[in-house]
């Protein structure tokens, strides 16, 4: 006996299918480069380096109509420190970040995603 337990994803809500080869499957959708995904939609995001993210760049986050909770940042095939300034200022917007690598980023969203939290993820394509 098997037992399938692929999670059912809600109509419309993004889900990260795969990534690598400079780009990520979501949700039937193959993209090229990095993106910011959020539960709805996703939008290009022109960073391609992880010394490009600060808070300018992650402007879609806090332009996004429904403000997320969480903001997930994959800063490409291995882990590097966060600037503490970008983790701050994302406070002051109340908006707590947890940075990590695109792999586990990818994982995170889709988990939080599915728990119902209001999430988004800005990664770097690997």
């Amino acid at each position: 006996m098997s037992l399938d337990i692929t999670p059912l994803v809600p109509k419309g809500q993004q889900s990260i299918q795969s990534y690598g080869d400079g780009g990520f499957h979501i949700t039937n959708i193959q993209y090229t480069g990095s993106l910011i995904v959020f539960t709805d939609r996703c939008v290009s995001w022109n960073c391609i380096s992880v010394n490009e993210i600060d808070f300018n760049s992650l402007l879609p986050v806090r332009e996004h109509e429904t403000k997320s909770e969480i903001l997930i940042i994959g800063c490409g095939k291995t882990f590097t420190r966060p600037p503490e300034e970008l983790i701050s200022s994302f406070k002051g917007c109340g908006i707590a970040v947890e940075w990590m690598a695109t792999d586990a980023a990818c994982r995170t969203y889709n988990v939080l995603a599915l728990e119902g939290r209001v999430v988004a993820a800005a990664l770097l394509a690997v």
